[in-house]
């Protein structure tokens, strides 16, 4: 069986509000709250890509988790340094994991769960005991400065995992998915120039065409009945009923996407966890910077069960279930003060002032003591509480 141990997450520090978007956008806070939910998002400074942040986060997380082993890692993303090569293998030399393999994954907002299912498939075939999955998106380098409709919406983050061997019904354990995909909407989210459909045409790209567009209104149906459906199959495969679901965490994508498939589940609101408010849509990061909020919220507790979903370009969608598996830190620092001690290190080692939330799940040592790690400590929580607050 395949278990997520940790969950971490990051984004840059540059926070833009509502009330300091472009004047010629025409926007305040109130349309953009209305019509969004969304209050802040942050965006990248000059010359960070996407896998700056995807490393920043997938630092944080294997420090805090003691430098566990990693044989793979997995990078969801829309938005690669380069068209060619793929991003992960970089990443993965600057965290010195050596020759591991290292791989995209193209889902654009569906990312992090088609990821998943990947790190799920590697473990599942002996291929790796231990995979570390980033989701890692800088939306602002691809957004048309004139178009107030996406610029509202999306933010720059990263999100990271480490997905692991472990034994049926343990803590973190992957109890199942749910995947699918519609190519005939392909044209709802796209970023024309840049592939190999645009340079077969002879003549310069045209104008605009290097940036993100999405068609917003379908979109919003589309995403709404995928979702609701995905997550309908997966319960049904599951067996579960909609009150079984102790936390729901769609991909952050507008609130009110979000409340419209709570409440076509028939899940109560005070259950969907949300954080797009203070960060905006962050693609494929969504989903690992929701759950690394809620959980430094201490939100998320040992044995939770925990849905997630997502919809995004292609057109793909997803979802995943697992039990939650609870926060100790590595060995040896099961205190309030070492956690502390440990968030405050990450932070002064960091190349670049940031904004971060992080926490640490369980390793493949603390799993072997779980009699030990399964509860939360209540000194433990204003720690992590201080991480989360970071955001805010």
């Amino acid at each position: 069986m395949a278990l997520v141990e940790s969950v971490a997450g990051w984004v840059p520090p540059r926070r833009v509000t509502n009330d300091a978007l472009p004047a010629h956008w025409g926007v305040d806070d109130a349309w953009v709250r209305t019509r969004t939910g969304i209050g802040a998002r942050h965006r990248s400074g000059p010359g960070v890509s996407t896998g700056d942040l995807a490393y920043e986060a997938a630092r944080r997380l294997l420090e805090r988790a003691g430098r566990p082993r990693v044989d793979a890692l997995v990078l969801a993303t829309a938005t690669p340094d380069h068209p060619c090569p793929a991003t992960a293998p970089a990443v993965a030399a600057r965290l010195g994991l050596g020759s591991v393999a290292a791989v995209d994954v193209s889902a654009v907002c569906s990312g992090f769960i088609y990821g998943l299912a990947c790190a799920q498939g590697l473990v599942a075939a002996g291929i790796a005991e231990r995979v570390l999955l980033a989701g890692a998106d800088t939306y602002s380098g691809w957004l048309d400065p004139d178009d107030h409709r996406s610029g509202v919406v999306f933010g720059d983050g990263a999100g990271a995992a480490l997905v692991a061997a472990g034994p049926a019904g343990a803590p973190g354990e992957l109890l199942g998915f749910d995947l699918g995909s519609d190519g005939t909407g392909h044209d709802l989210i796209t970023v024309a120039g840049g592939g190999s459909r645009a340079r077969s045409v002879p003549g310069p790209a045209g104008p605009g065409d290097g940036y993100f567009r999405m068609r917003g209104a379908a979109v919003y149906q589309q995403a709404v009945e995928r979702m609701t459906g995905s997550c309908r199959a997966l319960l049904a495969k599951l067996g579960w009923d909609a009150g079984q679901v102790d936390h729901f965490v769609p991909h952050q994508a507008n609130a009110r996407i979000l409340r419209a498939v709570a409440g076509r589940l028939g899940i109560d609101p005070a259950r969907c966890v949300t954080h797009l408010d203070r960060v905006g849509n962050t693609g494929a990061a969504s989903i690992p910077l929701a759950l690394a909020d809620a959980d430094a919220r201490g939100a998320l507790r040992t044995g939770d069960r925990v849905l997630l979903t997502a919809f995004g370009g292609g057109l793909t969608w997803g979802s995943a279930a697992l039990r939650w598996a609870g926060t100790p830190v590595a060995p040896g620092s099961g205190t309030a003060a070492a956690t502390a001690a440990a968030a405050a290190t990450a932070t002064a080692a960091a190349p670049a002032p940031a904004v971060s939330v992080t926490t640490a799940s369980r390793t493949a040592a603390t799993a072997a003591a779980s009699a030990t790690t399964a509860s939360r400590t209540t000194a433990a929580r204003p720690a992590a509480a201080a991480l989360s607050e970071e955001l805010s």
